[in-house]
């Protein structure tokens, strides 16, 4: 029994063996079969390929030999184009050398016919100076004089005539302006440019604003420019960015407006954002502070002075003088010790002290719009206060402080008095001793360099120059040129604030002896 089992395991196996074998053998011959079928399709796939390639390869190449057969053409058309052109250029320049070799000819016998012409000049040069000099001696000496004699008389006449005819000239001009004081007006440079020192215009037209970094100067000027054109048309100030570092510069003849823009800079700059819009806003801003800021400073100094019954709109002026400086002094402050001043003098000499006091605080209220009006600013803080409704002592005083007015008025003297003493003390003006004295030897030694100047003088401050001439070299009619003359030359080569009146003096002298 065991063994039959043991044959049908023997058997089983050897069928499942041989099941195996056939399985392996059919799927080897399926696999070879496929292996075949992929080597025959590849190589058809190869085969195709060639063929593209080499199909490709002959139309690219026919491409090229087109192109090339292009390029020759093209080369070819424009080597012709530059043959016919070199030739149309060859005939032109063959035709210029021609007409140069005509011109030339022609030139020649014209240079030979001038040659000739100037030889016949020259023999008749020489003729008219020989009959020349026959008149010239024959001259002499029938006149008795050499012609070096005969010309200076001549001279002397024209230029006798022709400076009087000049000075009568300027004497009639001068009537006509007077009469026509409006028309002089207009031909009078401007008070502005006669105050425009060197010195004065630095220090009074320019702030200069720190800034954090010199990053913030590119966002100042923004995108093309915009914010500070926008800046510069809201505050009317021109600003300034160079390469001074982290700084820029505000200049503007106007202080207030200067101070509006600084003030508005400084507000953008904490603000961090800038843009046109919020410049506009911060500039309003600034520019009704400053409005509040000048009221104030207006009020202190009335309360300071002891004065009252200022009309507001002076008092406004006086505020504005709080931004306004000369040779460095503040105004404001230099206008209240002349208030200050002139009250005490007046009260020790027994004289009005509420006027002295209110004419010394108004005296330079000119100098708050002396920028914007033409003239010395006494005359325009005289005008000012006249139409303020100032008494007229007062409009006297203030028209009269530096002597371009007469002014009977004792009040009017200690004004003038306090004004010299304020701006006199020691650190008050930048202005040193030295300068000062520079100035005044300057303007003598303009009137010292013409010829018949006797002595000069300057007095008040340089604001004056009075010449002493010699009355046998210089007459009347020449003095109005003299003084003339020079006035053009402080103007051409002195720099000085305001105007200098120059005085001429000729003193004449009768003497007669009794026998």
């Amino acid at each position: 029994m065991i063994s039959m089992v043991i044959q049908l395991l023997m058997i089983a196996i050897a069928a499942l063996l041989s099941g195996l074998l056939v399985g392996y053998l059919i799927r080897k011959g399926i696999a070879e079969s496929k292996i075949k079928t992929a080597e025959v399709l590849a190589k058809d796939i190869i085969a195709n390929a060639e063929r593209e390639a080499d199909a490709k390869s002959k139309e690219a190449l026919l491409e090229v030999k087109d192109e090339q057969l292009r390029l020759r053409n093209e080369l070819e058309k424009e080597n012709r184009e530059r043959r016919i052109e070199l030739q149309r250029t060859e005939r032109h320049l063959t035709q210029k050398e021609e007409n140069l070799e005509r011109r030339l000819s022609t030139m020649e016998k014209k240079e030979r016919v001038l040659q000739q012409r100037d030889q016949e000049n020259a023999s008749i040069r020489d003729n008219l100076e020989r009959l020349q000099r026959e008149s010239q001696v024959e001259l002499e000496r029938v006149s008795g004089l050499t012609s070096e004699e005969a010309k200076g008389l001549l001279l002397q006449k024209v230029e006798d005539e022709i400076r009087d005819d000049a000075a009568d000239l300027i004497r009639r001009i001068e009537a006509e302006a007077k009469e026509k004081a409006e028309n002089k007006a207009r031909e009078i440079i401007t008070a502005a440019v006669q105050r425009c020192a060197a010195d004065q215009v630095v220090e009074s037209t320019v702030s200069v604003l720190p800034l954090p970094s010199d990053d913030m100067k590119g966002r100042i000027i923004g995108r093309e420019g915009r914010n500070i054109r926008a800046f510069e048309t809201c505050t009317g100030v021109d600003l300034i960015i160079d390469d001074t570092p982290e700084a820029v510069i505000l200049s503007a003849f106007d202080p207030v407006r200067r101070e509006i823009a600084r003030v508005a800079l400084e507000k953008l700059l904490i603000d961090g954002r800038i843009h046109p819009a919020r410049i506009e806003e911060l500039v309003n801003k600034a520019r009704a502070e400053i409005d509040a800021q000048i009221k104030e400073e207006g009020e202190r100094a009335l309360l300071e002075t002891g004065i009252q019954g200022i009309h507001p709109e002076l008092t406004k002026l006086l505020g504005r003088l709080r931004f306004r400086t000369s040779y460095g002094q503040n105004v404001l402050q230099h206008s209240k010790e002349v208030s200050w001043l002139a009250g005490l003098m007046a009260d020790e000499v027994g004289l009005d002290v509420s006027l002295a006091r209110r004419a010394g605080l108004l005296h330079d209220i000119g100098k708050a719009v002396d920028h914007e009006v033409e003239g010395p600013h006494a005359t325009i803080g005289a005008d000012l206060a006249k139409r303020y409704r100032e008494s007229g002592k007062v409009i006297q005083t203030i028209a009269a402080h530096h002597g371009e007015e007469e002014c009977g008025l004792m009040e009017a003297l200690l004004v003038q008095a306090g004004d010299a003493i304020s701006s006199a003390r020691p650190g008050a003006r930048r202005e040193s001793l030295e300068n000062y004295i520079k100035r005044l030897e300057k303007l003598e030694n303009v009137a010292d360099s013409f010829t018949g100047v006797e002595k000069s003088y300057a007095i008040q401050a340089g604001r004056e120059v009075r010449i002493m001439v010699k009355p046998d070299d210089i007459d009347d009619l020449a003095a109005i040129n003299l003084a003339k003359d020079i006035v053009k030359r402080i103007e051409d080569e002195l720099e000085f604030p305001g105007q200098i009146k120059v005085t001429v003096i000729r003193e004449t002298r009768a003497i007669e002896y009794a026998k």
